[in-house]
This record gives structure tokens, sequence and C-alpha cells, in this order.
């Protein structure tokens, strides 16, 4: 078995998740158009993303404290959202394919009328630069979709706890 990067993991507490508030037929948007929808806001987004499983242990990005609702932002009008994530270690050599992890997830999940950014949270990783250039590169993405082993690493961490089938069909961005 090849060495772990972080062989003693802090494992955090699954939070329970209720939506935050109700949301009145005033804010949805596109109220009394034939575009009825709930806005998508960062609980939402969250929900997505908290049951991914991080490559190397047994436990989702949530358990592991790398992504937090915190560290996500929505502008539903603009069809943005950005997440930032923080690897367990600075020197975490599966960031970018948790990185791409997120962004498959989301490109999957959402509307595609979405950007999607996803970065590592400043100052979390002694490459952040490079890894963010690599998250941020569409054709890079793409490459790294083509190859059968990677999007096999990435549908293995899109299948959630237990491995529920939450996401893993193979669809490229």
């Amino acid at each position: 078995m090849a060495e772990l990067i972080n062989p003693n993991p802090i494992i955090h507490e699954r939070k329970a998740h209720l939506r935050s508030k109700p949301v009145t037929r005033a804010e949805v948007v596109g109220a009394g158009t034939d575009e009825e929808r709930e806005p998508i806001d960062v609980l939402e987004i969250f929900e997505h993303i908290r049951d991914i499983n991080d490559p190397e242990h047994p436990y989702t990005l949530e358990q592991l404290n790398v992504v937090s609702e915190e560290h996500i932002i929505v502008d539903d009008a603009k069809g943005r959202v950005s997440v930032r994530f923080t690897p367990t270690v600075a020197h975490c050599s599966m960031a970018t394919l948790i990185g791409l992890c997120l962004r498959v997830k989301l490109l999957r999940c959402l509307p595609p009328r979405f950007k999607v950014d996803v970065q590592l949270t400043a100052g979390s990783h002694s490459s952040e630069a490079a890894v963010n250039k690599q998250l941020a590169d569409k054709e890079r993405v793409a490459a790294a979709l083509e190859n059968p082993n990677l999007l096999g690493m990435v549908n293995k961490c899109l299948q959630g706890p237990a491995g529920e089938a939450g996401g893993a069909l193979a669809m490229a961005p």
C-alpha cells in the first residue's frame, strides 16, 4: 500500500442541514413567467459537494473540512458559483484531483447557465498558483476527463458515502 499523504487527518462531524429559511414566492426568480424557479444558494451548492469522497481516505470532503459553506459564493442572477477548498495538508498531491471532482460534480448538477470557479483557499497549499491555473484551464480539465483512469478516479470520489450513486455517470463538462 502506498504511503498516505496525511496518515492522521482530523475528522469532523457531519452537519445536519435544513434550508435556512423557506423560499417565498416573492423570492422565486421569474415569478409570474414561464421560468419560475427557486434560486440556487450556498446551501444547495454545499449539499451537492459535501459528500464527495476524499481520494485518499474513507471520509467525505465535509468530514475532512476540505469544503465548507463559508467558502462558497453564489450569484444566481449572474449564473456564477465560486468554491474554495482547503486540503488537509499544504503539500497535498491530491489537490488537483479534489478540485477536478468539485468542478465535475457541480457541472453535472447545475444548469448549464452557471459558470463554475474552483480554487484552493488562499495560502492553503504549497503549489497554490499552479493548481489553481490547472483547475481554471477548460482545455486541461476536458483533457483530464478524456483519460479513462482519471475519469474513473473522479467517478469513484463522486459516488458519495458508502458507494451511493450520486453523480457517477461518465459525463464530460
